[in-house]
């Protein structure tokens, strides 16, 4: 009987084992959708690519490019620089001592860049950027099926940095034209270009940003800002969305060292195409003026005018005969509305006044003299640079 109780804590220890094992035995060998988790994750499926045609989703971009990139033109521009001999060297006291011995005729060298461009209809019209082929005296167009041919320059508007050009050739492709005002930050776009004349070249990215302004690019400013990689010779190139439609002319980038650094810009087709038609039909840009200059209502000068908001532009100057002054604005009035709409700042006005068509009427509220004015403006045509 004495042994007996002896044992027994040890029998009872290998009960309570056993129990443990088998418990532990269970659990481990449970499915695993029936095992209660630590935290609950909201998780979304892993899509299925695999029924997904190639090409598409997020499994290529093939054919959006396929659809864009034959319209993308590289743009190769040749330019005469005349370098002047030395003043010095006509000094009547120079040429007394010396005489003709260092006299010398103004020599010509060529001076070539390149760029991109986007063929926007099948008649030969090409759009690009302006400072691609500025001052050029030749322009070659190279197209992708591997013609070249001389462009002619149909037009170009310095303000918005885009140039109208057309090529006399058959069977030429075409892009779509996407709807840039859509565009959301996030959003897929792809970048075609010539990058350092590599040849045509495609970089991916997203938009950044939208409606960037005040960048001292052009003078009327309204860009997309995307991390594509875009770089020296993209200047004039597509910006196409996932669908392979053109959403923006590729025009400049943010960089310290000359090549990409994930910040570039573009020009929205919505403001691209108002251009191209507009050189199309009458061979320049037409816009809306008014012979103001202005500047942002700062909160210092908010203080300085008793005024409690910093909503509006301050005039700091009218043309005399100008179609403001006609109606009665003057130096110091704050524009505070267009049309019934309110104006944020300097560059938002300016940009308001410029896409209305000329002889238009318009009403302008201003503050003046802590009082509120309503004028009543006939919108001019903004003079040419």
């Amino acid at each position: 009987m004495s042994e007996l109780k002896k044992l027994t804590p040890y029998v009872m220890q290998g009960l309570i084992v056993g129990i443990i094992a088998g418990v532990l035995f269970l659990w481990l060998f449970k499915p695993a959708s029936e095992r209660p988790k630590v935290v609950e994750l909201k998780e979304a499926e892993t899509p299925d690519l695999s029924d997904q045609a190639l090409g598409s989703g997020a499994v290529s971009y093939a054919a959006a490019v396929g659809q864009a990139a034959p319209a993308v033109v590289n743009i190769y521009t040749t330019k005469i620089v005349r370098n002047q001999a030395n003043p010095l060297f006509d000094d009547p006291l120079f040429r007394r001592f010396f005489g003709d011995r260092f006299s010398q005729a103004p020599q010509q060298r060529l001076q070539n860049s390149l760029g991109s461009g986007v063929i926007i209809s099948a008649q030969g019209y090409v759009l690009t950027n302006n400072h691609v082929i500025a001052d050029a005296d030749e322009i070659l167009v190279a197209l992708r099926d591997g013609r070249s041919v001389a462009a002619s320059v149909v037009g170009t508007d310095p303000d918005s940095d885009l140039a109208v050009l057309r090529v006399p050739a058959d069977n030429l492709p075409s892009v779509t034209l996407g709807q840039s005002e859509k565009l959301q930050v996030g959003d897929v776009v792809l970048a075609i270009g010539n990058p350092f004349g590599v040849g045509q070249t495609v970089t991916m990215g997203i938009v950044s940003a939208t409606g960037r302004t005040q960048l001292g690019i052009s003078t009327f400013e309204n860009f997309i800002q995307t991390d594509a990689a875009i770089n020296p010779g993209n200047s004039g190139g597509a910006l196409i969305n996932a669908y392979g439609q053109l959403v923006g002319i590729n025009t400049a980038i943010f960089s310290r060292t000359g090549g990409s650094q994930g910040i570039g810009f573009a020009i929205p087709t919505s403001i691209a195409k108002q251009v191209l038609e507009q050189i199309i039909e009458y061979g320049r840009a037409i816009r809306g003026w008014l012979g103001i200059e202005v500047q942002d209502l700062t909160p210092e000068l908010a203080e300085s005018f008793n005024l409690k908001t910093t909503q509006g532009v301050i005039v700091a100057g009218v043309l005399k005969q100008g179609p403001a002054a006609l109606a009665g604005v003057q130096p110091g009035d704050i524009i505070v509305k267009l049309n019934d709409q309110d104006i944020r700042d300097a560059n938002h006005l300016m940009n308001q006044i410029a896409n209305m068509p000329p002889n238009s009427s318009i009403k302008v509220d201003v503050v003046r003299a802590q009082k509120n004015v309503s004028l009543d403006a006939v919108i001019g045509e903004r003079p040419a640079r």
